[in-house]
């Protein structure tokens, strides 16, 4: 299977393992062999109850990593989830639905007499999200042994799950591990207003995420949350590009962004109707690094304009394809098209 994309007048070919382009420079950051790889994300799990004008409409499993996951999982890509839940029906949903979809249980650690996570999830005229959460802190603990990582691995992680003071130790660790192994680390800041307070506790672990990171992606609202700046170049070059070379910016129907030391680049986003926007940028991710693994891309650190192409194109088009359900990850459809 072979796709084909057009994105601002760069033709791609984007195929399983290998990717080719016209121009660019020597260093080829993609391995021409099949490589054992996985994608592993680490991340919380939440039973998120939607509701519009004050009514429920749907309760459905999610968590920033844990949508993304479902979907890799549903392409049929090997993944593997680090997450905790609690002692409860709602565990045996959350831990049933990743087994249905493919995504490796094997690290998700249930706590004993505590309740699982839920949220509540507001939508507005536009079919955009206001959440309230449901959490058991006490619960917070990843305290069993963790996925083992390998070179070219892909490491999904984000939100405030991966600065959580009470986590710390254990994501810190992980992630640390991960970057010495060669595995690729995708940080998705995620940050939420509701823990603006948290956030000169939580900074540093924000600077020591981006440090770790091969690639950096963050939404406008992010970045007036934490640096009240919503110039993308701006906070490339103040904020991200000191610790980590590569940054995606997402500004909702705007054009997603693309900084490294040697590119600034805009993708245009194709207009949507949407159902809601909840998991829009969770899929975003899945669909990044579904591309980067499918390629065989091992160092998203050296690619030209040409090489991201294809993967910022099969980002958006898993975040656009949520967009249309109230599910929080994308259809068996567009697997089937893919």
């Amino acid at each position: 299977m072979i796709v084909y994309f057009a994105i601002s007048g760069i033709i791609v070919t984007f195929a399983p393992n290998y990717l080719t382009q016209s121009g660019g420079n020597n260093h080829n950051p993609v391995a021409y062999r099949n490589m054992d790889r996985r994608i592993i994300g680490i991340g919380e799990t939440v039973l998120d109850i939607i509701f519009r004008n004050d009514q429920p409409l749907k309760a459905v499993p999610g968590g920033s990593t844990f949508n993304a996951l479902i979907s890799i999982g549903r392409t049929g890509t090997p993944c593997v989830m680090a997450t905790e839940v609690g002692d409860d029906h709602v565990a045996d949903i959350v831990t049933d639905f990743l087994k249905a979809n493919n995504v490796d249980t094997s690290y998700v650690f249930r706590h004993k007499g505590t309740q699982s996570h839920v949220s509540l999830a507001f939508l507005n005229e536009q079919n955009d999200a206001q959440y309230q959460f449901y959490k058991n802190h006490a619960a917070l603990t990843m305290d069993n042994d963790m996925p083992e990582v390998h070179e070219g691995d892909i490491v999904l992680f984000g939100s405030y799950f991966a600065i959580s003071p009470m986590l710390r130790t254990y994501v810190a660790t992980f992630l640390k591990r991960a970057k010495a192994a060669g595995a690729i680390l995708y940080y998705d800041i995620n940050f939420r207003a509701s823990h603006l307070a948290d956030l000169p506790a939580t900074m540093p672990h924000i600077l020591e995420n981006m440090q770790l990171a091969s690639v950096v992606r963050g939404s406008a609202e992010d970045f007036q949350i934490l640096f009240g700046c919503n110039d993308a170049a701006e906070v490339y070059k103040k904020h991200i590009s000191p610790h980590c070379p590569v940054f995606i910016y997402t500004d909702g129907a705007h054009p997603i962004r693309l900084f490294t030391p040697t590119l600034c680049e805009s993708f245009p986003a194709k207009p949507i109707e949407t159902v809601s926007t909840i998991g829009a940028g969770d899929n975003f991710n899945a669909g990044f690094c579904y591309a980067l693994y499918r390629s065989g891309i091992t160092d998203p650190t050296a690619l030209n304009v040409q090489q991201f192409a294809p993967l910022i194109a099969m980002g958006q088009r898993f975040s656009s394809a949520v967009c249309a359900t109230l599910d929080n990850y994308i259809p068996e459809k567009l697997i089937t098209e893919a």
